[in-house]
């Protein structure tokens, strides 16, 4: 299949599985599994494209790997941390204002927008496995090395976090110990640097670097729009958390300032 068709083939799958969520959400009355289905979501478009083009090359078959480890890890984790306490805040908050909108800006501006996004950052490996190439080269290990490095951060800071947030003591109190100390969204940054790593990977393909939109898309939703600036917000009036800002980097991990 020629790499137009498999970038169409991949829409479609998308929005079938997000369209196939939506339902599910109606019925349990519950549009956070769209937060759950997120990483899953991937993991289908990157083994349809594997069985779809029949190429098992060692590139595809890293990327495969990798984004199946990343998917199944955040699934996983939300599932953990979500059972048996309901619909998001968000998502609650959003029912009592679209009102008897909820149903139609659910499907657009929660399912379908998320579904777009997954098509953009799934790119890379949709480009990669349009042509089967050769065996692994330069640019696959420095780009797993940067994927190991996100992996270690989003994984490792997600563990602090859960461990921090687990104990009652530290309730109000603001994580500022391990990768925290660091950086005030290791875990985001982590995030960031694993799909980066991917786009690596996918340079040695023919029309590799157009998947640049990928990471590029990922940095701009997390750094910009829905990811560190919704959590600085809802944090923004704790004098802890002010504090903690005032001394350590908002993304990239670097040593604390002085204050």
């Amino acid at each position: 299949m020629q790499l137009a068709q498999l970038i169409a083939v991949s829409a479609l799958i998308i929005w079938g599985y997000m369209s196939l969520l939506f339902m599910v959400a109606l019925i349990r009355r519950d549009n956070s599994i769209a937060d759950i289905g997120w990483g899953v979501g991937f993991i289908i478009v990157a083994f349809s494209v594997l069985l779809i083009q029949g190429d098992y090359s060692a590139r595809q078959m890293l990327l495969t790997v990798l984004i199946a480890v990343w998917g199944f890890r955040l699934s996983g984790r939300l599932i953990k941390r979500n059972c048996g306490k309901g619909e998001d805040l968000r998502y609650r908050k959003w029912r009592n204002e679209w009102g008897k909108y909820f149903i139609l800006r659910s499907y657009l501006q929660v399912f379908l927008l998320q579904g777009l996004f997954m098509w953009l950052i799934s790119l890379p490996v949709i480009i990669t496995g349009s042509r089967a190439a050769s065996g692994l080269a330069g640019l696959d290990y420095s780009g797993l090395a940067v994927w190991l490095t996100g992996f270690f951060f989003e994984a490792v800071g997600d563990c602090q976090l859960d461990r921090f947030l687990s104990n009652r003591d530290n309730k109000d109190k603001i994580l500022d110990t391990g990768l925290w100390r660091y950086s005030r969204h290791p875990n985001y940054f982590g995030e960031v640097m694993m799909w980066w790593g991917i786009w690596i990977i996918s340079l040695s393909q023919i029309w590799g670097w157009a998947g640049i939109i990928s990471p590029i898309t990922i940095t701009m939703l997390i750094v910009f729009v829905s990811g560190i600036p919704l959590l600085e917000r809802s944090m923004s009036a704790n004098p802890a958390f002010q504090a903690y800002a005032r001394k350590t980097s908002v993304f990239f991990p670097l040593p604390p300032r002085k204050v």
